[in-house]
């Protein structure tokens, strides 16, 4: 606490929301997927055909009013704890882009921001690719402020509790309160070569060689193992991806959940929890791939599907990310704050080890880890 009696954020002056982007109307969507990709020599006729996902929408994802719901939810919460912290948000490929926040963070006179990116996981597109666009965003700005991403959530009980909750909830919709009911945790597929080069170098101590399938799975065992302990009913539960994209001679991880759902199905299986693990609100991934594509799959099947909501703004969600804040500022300021974390997998570090997740393109910089 400060002298004040209100938690202590030093040396923190802002917190900055990172995520992923998404288009805000139709004319939006090719621009926005030419961001996604580009450098890929991906063609215009392709990234069409893939937006009309987003145009089944209104040509809208719902990402960035899912980020603007949080960012409102952690103003209150910081408020209630009598924490004087401004938020900040900024994208990787759509407006508001990092750049543009970082520079509105400079003129403001921010000196120093913890950094909090929506992505739960490690792997170089989903954590080191954001610490690049952080390097890129400093490089640009001139007097920019010192940034501390936090540290990867996977299993943090504000992240995972939500989920067990989600879990029992909708196993409660299907007849016999789901007895028979196979929970299907989903994620976003990844190359495989990327899933295992996820984590850092043999040599390092922490989050090691294929943390990306590792931490997928020690927070579904840990759901599970909860749901099993509130429900006393052991379901079997699997890990499955989602989203695959790329060219079809790449290996990405699998299986794919709708190949899934049809390996369940020959096994007599009529009754599934989709729990989209890997996301932390109802992104295009969600609300297209699982709650359009999948469920589609499910009834033509025959199997009943219900799917488990995501973390979004659970107000258990919000606190972990204002104690992640705390956590990291005492960390900071040289104390040794509890560092939360449940599974088989311990904390992971607050600085990302050399070597940690690359990119499969070739070395480039980042912040906030021990090779920037």
């Amino acid at each position: 606490m400060n002298p004040a009696g209100h938690p202590d954020v030093k040396p923190y002056d802002a917190l900055l929301v990172l995520s992923f982007g998404g288009p805000e109307k139709p004319e939006d969507v090719v621009p926005f997927l030419e961001n996604v990709t580009r450098g890929r020599g991906i063609p215009r006729e392709r990234l069409e055909q893939v937006g009309e996902h987003y145009f089944l929408f209104g040509g809208k994802s719902p990402i960035n009013d899912q980020n603007r719901a949080l960012i409102a939810a952690l103003e209150k919460d910081f408020a209630d704890h009598g924490i004087d912290l401004p938020v900040y948000f900024g994208n990787r490929n759509w407006d508001p882009y990092l750049a543009d926040t970082l520079a509105q963070m400079t003129a403001d006179g921010v000196q120093r921001a913890a950094v909090f990116a929506t992505s739960a996981y490690s792997s170089w597109s989903s954590c080191r690719q954001y610490r690049e666009n952080l390097w890129d965003a400093v490089e640009q700005t001139t007097g920019a402020p010192r940034l501390d991403k936090l540290r990867q959530y996977y299993n943090h009980p504000g992240f995972l509790e939500p989920v067990v909750d989600a879990c029992l909830e909708a196993l409660g919709e299907l007849p016999t309160n789901g007895d028979a009911a196979h929970l299907v945790f989903v994620t976003h597929s990844i190359p495989t070569a990327m899933a295992e080069t996820s984590g850092a170098p043999p040599e390092a101590k922490a989050q090691p060689r294929g943390a990306y399938v590792k931490q997928h799975r020690s927070a579904v065992d840990e759901v599970a193992d909860r749901v099993r302990a509130a429900t006393g009913r052991a379901h079997r539960h699997d890990l499955v991806y989602c989203s695959r994209s790329g060219a079809p001679s790449t290996p990405w991880l699998e299986p794919d959940v709708n190949d899934h759902l049809e390996e369940l199905a020959s096994d007599g299986v009529s009754q599934v929890v989709l729990v989209p693990i890997g996301f932390v609100s109802d992104h295009m991934e969600v609300i297209y791939d699982l709650d359009t594509e999948a469920t589609a799959t499910a009834e033509r099947l025959g199997i009943r599907a219900v799917r488990a909501a995501t973390s979004g703004t659970d107000p258990r969600f919000v606190a972990m990310v204002r104690d992640l804040v705390l956590e990291r500022a005492a960390a900071e300021r040289g104390e040794s704050p509890d560092r939360p974390a449940l599974g088989s997998l311990p904390a992971g570090p607050d600085i990302c080890g050399a070597g940690c997740c690359p990119n499969p393109r070739g070395p480039r910089p980042a912040l906030c880890g021990a090779d920037s």
